[in-house]
């Protein structure tokens, strides 16, 4: 019994901490990406300098930043405009999916996500992306609906005082 009880807080405390299962990157990744894309530049091999952008665009969506997020999105979006494979262009899509999830547009990383998984259905990945989304659209759903009930009891409440101001002066 205890155990259940545990699962149903834990469960609770990651629902409203707004954890999720997407990993996380730091700015030192980052910086040692940019490096690699630039050491990869300066030594003409463009195999190796697409590798190392991809790496490079992986750790910013990933970032805490949100200017290195958005960096990241511009990146993937300026590459997918160039023709590709169509296995390098879903993992483009994948990451300009975790992109607009890690900036808030919720509803262009689901359409992102779901393209993913036309592609490739069982790919673990982009179904843990995706019910990262739907749990963040449920939470900010019922965090909304919290607010409009406790904005319309603020309004009864400061409308009811209002009253018995006024009939007190009457």
């Amino acid at each position: 019994m205890d155990a259940k009880i545990g699962k149903f807080f834990d469960s609770v405390g990651s629902f409203f901490s707004g954890g999720d299962k997407i990993p996380w990157s730091e700015g030192d990744v980052i910086a040692g990406c940019e490096r690699e894309v630039r050491e990869a530049t300066n030594s003409g091999n463009e195999g190796l300098k697409k590798e190392c952008l991809m790496r490079l665009s992986w750790a910013l969506v990933h970032s805490h930043q949100q200017d290195d997020v958005q960096r990241g999105i511009d990146m993937l979006e300026a590459s997918l405009a160039n023709s590709a494979p169509p296995l390098e262009d879903r993992e483009k899509l994948y990451l300009l999916a975790v992109g607009y999830y890690r900036s808030g547009d919720c509803s262009k990383s689901r359409q992102l996500v779901d393209r993913c998984i036309e592609m490739q259905p069982d790919w673990r990945q982009a179904l843990v992306l995706k019910k990262c989304i739907e749990d963040k659209i449920t939470k900010d759903g019922v965090i909304g609906i919290g607010i409009t009930a406790s904005a319309v009891g603020a309004v009864g409440l400061i409308a009811g005082g209002i009253v018995a101001a006024l009939a007190r002066k009457k």
